[in-house]
């Protein structure tokens, strides 16, 4: 394609207007995101909080590579973005079936969003037609030709992943765990075959993430093994989700070892561990994950920092965290002041109510002189907007809620 350098005064406009992308802040992109997840192909992976991490990453690095090219060479081809955010997604996203369907579909998507928002910021600047005509022109073709462009290196790189995956084991092994988990007829025998793992036992899956731009891979593998470590030998099932994800079932009925877990992944920095029920046979293996990946999601949803979590931990929070504003309602008229008190004043309450309000039992539980815990509650007493002992259940739901929460 014939570049010709556009006038001065439209190289002009094309920086102002990718100065205004450049420097918008991150909730300017909330719809580009909430549109390319819901594209038609992207929707069967968009419920993944990973991998929808990963697609705002990559929607972002698309954008902000396009903008500062224009912003510093106005009117010039832009080269392709093959960034780490770029390929990282592909990448994780054809281990969980996404394919070229949906890198279309998704960068079709994304571009009508970020080509409507840059007309509008366009047509603010100026209202000369010939100025808006000349600088549309050619923002729409420098648009088009680095999407395609894009795309075209991304496609060369979903080759590479589709043959590196289909020289191994690990295709087949996540192709029937997919079977299972989707309730498909294979058989229990067929099954066992392919993963070497056997399903007519008790099972307690986990998931294992972290961050796709800071965690060392080796750190997962760290936290699976940690995590996998059975008494008797038996063995374990582990199948790579995604770059960043392993998706495991440790047998057994006792379940994992998790304060051992737990210890071990507070030197994996980054990583975090969601663990589902204890459950036996086919429908346990499945039941128990689908626990593991609620887990996960509320983790995420919720910006929290614990680094290992059950699904039993989560499970009455998760109800009421669905709806994250009416959550942070119930929060504030439940606690008021309370809600921001210190860290040890809050776990004191909290133990109170789960020894059914008995002070004694509390202090011995906090290793406390009964007198102090006495103190601590009637300094929480003046906080709350009614008295522990009138509202115990609902302040115990709501500090548990808090307690899941990010910073």
């Amino acid at each position: 394609m014939d570049w010709e350098r556009p006038s001065e005064r439209v190289c002009e406009l094309i920086q102002q207007t990718a100065q205004v992308m450049v420097s918008a802040p991150p909730e300017a992109l909330d719809e580009l995101h909430e549109a390319t997840l819901s594209a038609v192909y992207t929707q069967a992976i968009a419920s993944d909080p990973v991998l929808a991490e990963g697609i705002r990453r990559s929607n972002r690095s698309n954008l902000m590579h396009w903008a500062a090219a224009n912003l510093s060479h106005p009117g010039e081809p832009v080269a392709a973005n093959l960034s780490t955010e770029a390929l990282l997604i592909v990448r994780d996203g054809f281990r969980r079936g996404l394919d070229e369907s949906a890198v279309l579909d998704a960068y079709r998507v994304g571009t009508n969003v970020a080509w409507r928002s840059w007309m509008q910021t366009a047509f603010s600047l100026t209202r000369d037609a010939d100025e808006l005509c000349e600088l549309l022109d050619v923002t729409s073709r420098s648009l088009t030709s680095f999407i395609d462009a894009t795309i075209a290196g991304i496609g060369k790189q979903m080759q590479m992943e589709r043959e590196a995956l289909t020289r191994g084991t690990h295709a087949e092994r996540r192709e029937t765990v997919a079977l299972i988990l989707d309730g498909a007829a294979i058989t229990r025998q067929r099954a066992e075959s392919r993963l070497g793992y056997r399903l007519e036992q008790n099972h307690t899956a986990a998931v294992i993430w972290g961050d796709q731009s800071t965690t060392n891979l080796a750190d997962l593998d760290a936290a699976a093994e940690a995590l996998t470590s059975t008494e008797g030998g038996q063995r374990a099932l582990s199948v790579l989700a995604s770059a960043v994800t392993q998706w495991v079932w440790i047998p057994g009925p006792a379940g994992p070892d998790l304060p051992g877990v737990a210890a071990a992944v507070d030197n994996l920095p980054g990583v975090q561990i969601a663990v589902g029920t204890t459950a036996a046979g086919i429908d346990g293996f499945r039941r128990s994950h689908l626990d593991a990946v609620t887990t996960q999601r509320m983790m995420m949803r919720l910006g929290s920092t614990q680094r290992v979590a059950r699904f039993t931990d989560i499970e009455l929070v998760a109800l009421i965290s669905a709806e994250p504003e009416q959550a942070d309602r119930f929060i504030t008229h439940t606690l008021g002041d309370f809600a921001t008190a210190d860290a040890e004043l809050q776990q004191t309450a909290l133990t109170f109510i789960h020894q059914q309000c008995n002070a004694s039992r509390a202090a011995e539980r906090m290793f406390l002189h009964r007198n102090t815990l006495l103190r601590r509650i009637a300094r929480a007493d003046e906080l709350l907007p009614m008295p522990l002992a009138d509202n115990s259940v609902r302040v115990a739901v709501a500090l548990e809620a808090l307690r899941w929460r990010g910073a």
